[in-house]
């Protein structure tokens, strides 16, 4: 069977999860909330805003339909904040973004990941060229630009920075 674009994306979305579920698998709460004195951002902001820049691509830009986070109600459980993916944030305001509930995180993390491998796999392959969406503060674009470019491209560059203070911690990156 031949690759198409189609099943090259849902299986590097699958790649890229199970990416991200490594670079914290085994982090505590003190490690993935631990902001480098270099500078940039933590672990978690990192992970936070990465998925749920995922969730609300998928979930209220592609279906048009309420996301993972705000059906389960998980702004309250972590006090973290309702709409706001960390775009544009002050450095105070991301560092403000701290998780206590590891465990209830990786649960909103799978559910994200499961309503994306959900969605890709019902979808019509012909939405990528023919269906604009706006992702904000983007614009306009094809879902394709979307999901591929916005979601599983940006992705891999939050990857590298959970490597990054993994090391900058003496955890060591994916590799080592």
């Amino acid at each position: 069977m031949a690759a198409t674009a189609h099943s090259i994306l849902r299986s590097s979305m699958a790649s890229m999860h199970a990416l991200l579920d490594k670079a914290v698998e085994g982090m505590t709460a003190d490690q993935l909330n631990f902001r480098p004195q270099e500078g940039g951002v933590s672990a978690f902001f990192s992970l936070w805003h990465y998925v749920r820049t995922e969730d609300n691509i998928i979930n209220w830009v592609a279906q048009q339909r309420p996301t993972v986070w705000l059906n389960g109600e998980y702004n309250e459980k972590f006090g973290l904040p309702r709409n706001s993916q960390g775009t544009g944030m002050t450095t105070d305001e991301a560092n403000a973004v701290q998780i206590q509930d590891v465990a209830a995180w990786h649960e909103y993390q799978k559910a994200v990941w499961a309503a994306t491998d959900a969605y890709l796999a019902a979808m019509s392959p012909d939405e990528f060229d023919t269906r604009k969406v706006t992702i904000k503060p983007l614009g306009e674009m094809s879902l394709w630009d979307g999901i591929y470019g916005v979601g599983l491209s940006h992705g891999y560059r939050h990857v590298g920075e959970i490597e990054y203070v993994r090391g900058v911690q003496g955890l060591g990156g994916l590799t080592i």
